[in-house]
């Protein structure tokens, strides 16, 4: 292990992968230790700590230097250092380490990667580290929810020896590490370095920002997309990538250079804007391209946005001397027809009417097929984003039906099957709850934690269904909305979901059961029935509410139907623009 020094393209660089040698004694060594299988963000972390990427750390943050990070910005030492880099584990391992010893970490198919030395165990505040870092503790924060709801409740702290980097089979000619990445600049001749942070696909406007902003600062350029962990519901990295090397050809000619980043985003807005900075400055850039609302995750549940446009801008322009980097700040920028040219938003021509297509209209546009104005985004990136995401026609979709027992859900179910046979085009699959509990939870109980096991299960195969063009039509009672949630989240980025609400009073679910089980429930004899002892959670969102009292089977059906025609899901899209 080293730390090297890459003049004048940044300052010590860290590198925590070991000899050969000591990488073969610390595996034969691991067989007698605990290891920890690592989650996707703590790959994604892993891999940025033995590299360099997260320099100056040496390893996951010990229970001082986390207090400071989330209190004031920096290590214990007083180094800057925005966001915390934790190792959570589970209390079943806490129980298994001590100070001193060694952990093995693996990867998810229990490859070694790395070995911790053990400095700290410690249990942390994780709404106070969300409130901290994030300045809130709403869940439609991804890093909040993730710290308070996702991460395991012990944090070890220690220094790394790394043994291998994780391997990734895609893009290998593009995932440069720092210490790369410096040595092509230094063999390029280029000095000076614009870095953009990217998790989107690069549109025209996106081009423009860059190249003036390369341009203003007489800087080369690198496009250094996120191809770790980004927000949910962002364009795969996949198609993104394609999009980038489709577009690259666009920047004059030795002027711009592709590497991508393995970074678990936090969407920490202005301290992600700071911890952004720092990576750049590991690889080796002198300045760093700073948007509106950098790293913002959006709204909160009272639909205004976690941060201000610019408040990243301003946290950045703090810390931007300290850190060794210049910021390059740049308004939103917008088209004008008249002269077939974008400018920034504080330098719009007088009078000038400015075009701009939003992210939802962009979905939409891909969603029905209509045009993409060539304006807006190069015709090769739209062909890739095209590749990925066909009309809504052509995609894949889940309808999930809910509700209780009796209400009609595997009634309606059935005829809605035969109607999206009838009409074809798709392969269409019925999740139904029986036929699952018999084929694929026959070992579950009803316990709210098994309930909520066979409806991720049920989540699951639809998103299979779903993301290789099929329909997937689901109909268990699924009484809980927190799982009924995380089942649209999983197939959401996939392709179409919609929630069905059979909101037939429970009355009417009564007179219609065959198997006498509302009344054993009743009677005592049957414990933790849906809708007797045990609730059932109305949807707050549910696209379809079908109260079947008042209907027949082909009726419910029906408003299916039509509502999937009015979203475009069956049917042709281009009549609906005609």
């Amino acid at each position: 292990m080293t730390d090297r020094l890459n003049a004048p393209h940044g300052g010590t660089l860290v590198d925590l992968l070991v000899s050969s040698e000591r990488a073969l004694e610390l595996k034969r060594a691991a067989k007698d230790w605990p290891s920890w299988d690592l989650t996707e963000r703590q790959v994604c972390d892993l891999e940025l700590l033995l590299n360099g990427g997260f320099s100056p750390l040496r390893g996951f943050l010990g229970q001082k230097d986390y207090a400071s990070v989330c209190e004031r910005m920096r290590l214990a030492d007083g180094t800057l250092w925005p966001m915390p880099i934790t190792l959570d584990v589970s209390e079943a391992l806490a129980e298994k380490v001590a100070l001193g010893k060694k952990l093995a970490l693996r990867d998810p198919e229990g490859v070694i990667l790395a070995v911790l030395t053990i400095t700290d165990i410690y249990r942390p505040d994780r709404e106070a580290e969300a409130k901290a870092v994030f300045g809130t503790v709403d869940p439609k924060h991804p890093g909040a929810a993730y710290a308070i709801k996702r991460s395991h409740p012990v944090y070890l702290g220690g220094t790394l020896e790394g043994l291998q980097l994780p391997h990734h089979y895609d893009y290998r000619d593009l995932r440069l590490s720092p210490s790369e990445v410096r040595a092509t600049f230094q063999r390029m001749g280029w000095r000076k370095v614009v870095a953009f942070q990217t998790r989107n696909p690069i549109h025209r406007a996106h081009f423009e920002l860059t190249k003036r902003a390369a341009e203003d600062s007489g800087a080369n350029l690198l496009i250094h997309p996120v191809v770790g962990m980004t927000k949910p519901g962002d364009v795969d990295h996949y198609t993104r990538v394609r999009c980038y090397r489709a577009i690259m050809p666009h920047y004059p000619l030795n002027s711009a250079q592709l590497s991508l980043l393995p970074l678990a985003m936090r969407m920490g807005g202005p301290r992600e804007a700071v911890w952004h900075a720092l990576i750049r400055k590991n690889y080796g850039c002198s300045h760093f391209i700073v948007g509106r609302d950098h790293a913002g995750p959006g709204k909160d549940s009272a639909g205004k946005d976690f941060y201000g446009p610019y408040d990243a801008q301003e946290l950045l322009k703090n810390y931007a001397q300290e850190i060794g980097i210049e910021m390059v700040p740049f308004l939103q920028m917008s088209y004008v027809a008249e002269n077939d040219q974008y400018y920034p938003a504080d330098k719009l021509p007088a009078g000038a009417k400015a075009l701009d297509i939003s992210g939802t209209e962009l979905r939409t546009r891909l969603q029905t097929g209509r045009e993409i104005p060539e304006w807006f985004s190069y015709p090769e990136v739209v062909r890739e984003l095209r590749s990925t995401h066909p009309p809504r026609s052509k995609q894949g979709f889940t309808v999930f039906f809910t509700g209780l027992s009796g209400s009609g859900k595997s009634t309606i179910a059935n005829v809605l099957l035969v109607k999206l046979l009838e009409m074809g085009g798709r392969p269409v699959t019925l999740l139904d709850g029986d036929i699952v509990r018999k084929h694929l939870s026959s070992e579950l109980g009803f316990s709210k934690e098994h309930r909520d096991i066979n409806i991720r299960r049920i989540g699951y195969v639809a998103s299979e269904i779903t993301k290789n063009g099929g329909i997937a039509i689901c109909a268990p009672i699924a009484p809980y909305e927190s799982v009924r949630h995380e089942v649209r989240e999983m197939i959401n980025p996939l392709g179409g979901f919609v929630l069905v609400h059979m909101s037939t009073p429970i009355e009417t679910c009564e007179t219609r059961d065959r198997k006498g089980l509302y009344a054993a429930a009743r009677a005592g004899k049957i414990k933790g029935f849906t809708g007797i002892d045990d609730p059932y959670e109305v949807p707050p969102t549910a696209e379809l509410r079908i109260d079947t009292s008042n209907c027949t089977p082909a009726e419910a059906a029906q408003e299916v139907i039509l509502y999937l025609e009015r979203e475009g899901f069956i049917g042709d899209p281009s009549l609906r623009h005609a």
